[in-house]
């Protein structure tokens, strides 16, 4: 019965909720019109207060009821009207009372509810501890007001203008520098990343390593975050030019020193230490396994040459634990093979360094993976050469030479393979000889592999392994000389030749190369005229084919000359001290007196004179000491003693030589340096009259501003009834033998010069 009492209750006060918020609804002004605010009347405002007056009556009436029922629950209901089952009148009041016995059961059952949902579902349970701590500070007391103070704090707020709390503020770095306490305890500050360098410092502990490695992968993360990755899932997040430099800067100065103490190794000499009987190798391999990758990836990313030396002196430092990562190795020296080939120098020198390392500490496993691969970067890069990669390539051929001196038993097999590959296309040059197979042979690539090939043999002349090699790689390279040898393919003779002459004095060979440049002086006419003049001189280094107008330039006659005045002063000078120097230099002799006998340009047999005059001196030099001589010409180890004293006394072609290089040196690097200026090659500019007519007298060849010229004799004193009976050829011989004789006079005279400094912004 009192069951059924208290469910009629409830029902009513439902109802009776409904039908308040439903008047609310109606008195707020907030939601009337202009028009229909000043229509309305006050009276529904006044009923309402009336009717909550009635309803607080009503309260103490219901609570009383309730109180009553639950005081004789357990007793007998003897009742007149009651036994029936009827509601009796007091019921009938309690069903127009208040709501706040609905709200106090609601607030009841709403707290057993969250009490049943501990035992019954604890993981939601600990997500609403996590996400909504007021739901679970649920207070019966306070239920009851909260409906009036919601609506009075919506009325206060509509009143009031609050500005929106997600406006974003311009910001710089040194907001992130001057904020010791951020919002988010994840960002890392100039002083959290100043204490954790203290404590590598001090400690190197591995807590210390551990936070400094993934401060760093959220470092480049943040820089540029993978797609698999999310950069505000990291631990660290690193916001900021000047925190992001502290973070590169703390890794590369501080971790390796604190690898070391961290695993007790000393802190300098040789590092040949097995890492793995080190007790906390297995947790510190952990950490620098992820370490090593980002490295990498900074490596590949990064493309100022700076932050490449530095990274690279930092791998060169950590170079000893790189054995024992054989995938991040793979993909290391990769990279470093790389930037041995394309970068700046200095990138160069310190890529090459870490491969040196990297490889002679694990060369067994290492050395012919890292010469193939080095040898195959460095043939691709010498497709093409020009004056400023030609450092690059010469420092790529000696370091590759001294790679492959490291092991001469393992580089056997690549130089043997590689010189055959060569042999083969000079086969093919030969045999075929088209276009296509001669092409093979005259390019970049084939010659700068045999440069590569004289440098290594040349490196390790005094060991026995790669020796036998040398007669073929010999024989190839005069093949090369005699596949094509027309004026055209001078340079590429010359680079051949200068390759004979390296490994004749590194391996003590007598290779006959005195042929190949005696046949550059009688087989190319020298007295035919040139029909170009070339303002500079040509440089054969970055040259293997010369043009038909770079043939017709007197440029091309100086700089063969020239290259042929070094070479055989070269040469000679590594054979003066030979027993047999004045028999081979017979035939020399023979030919340059011969071309002295037709050359008639002063400059050109004046240098072949001043060799010629050196090799007899040297000859008579090395005759005089031969008559000396006691022991017979079988005794092999007393010659080579002979010729190892008569060579460090010294001889007279030696000695010439040696100052003239360093002169000759001295000249090259000017010329490398000031390559895009003309230097001392001053151009004349003559000044032009108007021509004078026929009847105002003799033309002039090189008029002057200073009247002194008619003094010498620069105007032509010849009749104009005497000009007219040579034909037009005849005028233009005779002009052209007296312009030099005017410009000589000029010169002695003293007069006023004509000639001015040519200078590139007339050019512009």
């Amino acid at each position: 019965m009192k069951v059924k009492a208290k469910e009629g209750v409830l029902r009513s006060l439902r109802k009776q909720r409904t039908k308040r918020k439903r008047t609310s609804s109606k008195n707020d002004l907030s939601t009337l019109s202009v028009d229909d605010f000043m229509s309305s009347t006050f009276n529904d405002s006044a009923d309402s207060d009336n009717q909550s007056e009635d309803d607080t009556k009503n309260v103490d009436n219901e609570t009383r009821a309730v109180n009553g029922d639950s005081a004789n629950e357990g007793g007998d209901y003897s009742g007149g009207d009651n036994s029936d089952g009827m509601v009796s009148e007091d019921d009938e009041e309690d069903a127009n009372s208040d709501d706040s016995v609905e709200n106090t059961f609601d607030g009841y059952a709403h707290k057993k509810s969250l009490e049943k949902l501990r035992d019954t579902d604890p993981e939601f349970y600990k997500f609403l501890q996590q996400n909504d701590k007021k739901l679970l500070q649920f207070n019966v007391s306070d239920s009851e007001d909260e409906d009036e103070e919601d609506e009075n704090e919506e009325k206060k707020e509509d009143r009031i203008h609050r500005p929106d709390h997600n406006l974003e503020v311009a910001s710089d770095e040194s907001d992130f520098e001057a904020d010791d306490k951020p919002i988010d305890d994840r960002v890392v500050t100039l002083k959290m990343v100043k204490e954790l360098q203290e404590e590598l410092r001090n400690t190197g502990s591995l807590d210390a390593l551990r936070r400094a490695v993934k401060i760093f992968h959220s470092a480049l993360q943040r820089v540029a975050a993978p797609q698999d990755e999310d950069p505000e899932e990291a631990e660290f997040l690193v916001e900021g030019g000047s925190v992001f430099n502290a973070v590169v800067q703390m890794c590369v100065l501080e971790l390796q020193p604190a690898l070391k103490r961290c695993l007790k190794l000393p802190a300098s000499g040789k590092e040949h230490i097995q890492l793995n009987k080190c007790k906390r190798w297995t947790k510190v391999k952990a950490l620098l396994k992820p370490y090593f990758k980002d490295l990498i990836k900074f490596l590949d990313n990064v493309s100022s040459a700076q932050i490449q030396t530095v990274l690279l002196k930092h791998l060169h430092q950590l170079t000893i634990f790189v054995p024992y990562f054989p995938k991040q190795k793979r993909l290391l020296l990769k990279r470093l093979v790389k930037l041995w080939g394309l970068g700046e120098e200095t990138v160069r020198v310190v890529a090459f360094l870490c491969i040196l390392k990297i490889t002679t500490n694990q060369q067994q496993e290492l050395l012919e993976r890292v010469l193939k691969t080095m040898y195959l970067t460095y043939v691709r890069n010498c497709k093409f050469m020009s004056p400023t990669t030609l450092p690059s390539v010469q420092f790529m051929r000696r370091s590759l030479a001294e790679m492959f001196a490291l092991d001469e038993a393992a580089s056997y097999q690549h130089v043997f393979l590689y010189v055959r590959q060569l042999a083969i296309h000079l086969r093919n040059g030969i045999t075929i000889h088209k276009k296509e197979t001669i092409q093979s042979v005259y390019n970049w690539q084939y010659i700068q592999s045999l440069h590569l090939w004289t440098e290594v043999l040349a490196a390790t002349a005094q060991r026995s392994h790669l020796q036998p090699l040398l007669y073929p790689l010999i024989q190839v390279i005069i093949g090369t000389i005699k596949l094509v040898p027309t004026a055209q393919y001078y340079p590429l003779r010359f680079h051949c030749v200068q390759m004979l002459i390296q490994l004749s004095k590194q391996t003590a060979t007598f290779i006959p190369i005195l042929p190949f440049l005696l046949e550059v002086l009688n087989g190319f006419n020298f007295n035919k005229p040139h029909k170009k003049v070339s303002m500079k001189p040509l440089d054969f280094s970055c040259i293997l084919r010369l043009s038909k107008s770079q043939l017709q330039e007197n440029g091309f006659k100086d700089a063969v000359i020239e290259k042929v005045y070094q070479q055989l002063l070269e040469y000679l000078a590594s054979e003066s001290h030979t027993i047999s120097f004045p028999d081979t230099v017979v035939p020399a002799v023979i030919q340059l007196k011969k071309f002295l006998k037709q050359c008639r340009s002063a400059n050109y047999t004046r240098k072949m004179r001043q060799v010629l005059e050196k090799i007899e001196a040297n000859a008579r030099f090395v005759e005089a000491e031969r008559r000396k001589v006691s022991f017979s010409l079988s005794d092999r180890k007393a010659i080579d003693a002979w010729e190892t004293n008569l060579k460090l006394g010294g001889t007279p072609l030696a000695k010439f030589y040696e100052s003239w290089n360093k002169m000759n040196l001295r000249v090259q690097a000017k010329r490398a340096t000031d390559n895009d200026k003309l230097g001392e090659y001053n151009i004349p500019t003559i000044k032009k009259r108007p021509i004078t007519k026929k009847n105002e007298g003799p033309v002039e060849l090189f008029p002057s501003s200073d009247e002194s010229d008619t003094e010498i004799g620069f105007t032509d004193s010849t009749p104009p009834n005497k000009k007219k009976q040579g034909t037009r050829g005849g005028n233009r011989r005779q002009n052209a033998q007296i312009a030099p004789a005017e410009s000589a006079d000029n010169e002695v005279d003293g007069g006023e010069d004509i000639v001015e400094d040519l200078k590139l912004s007339d050019f512009e």
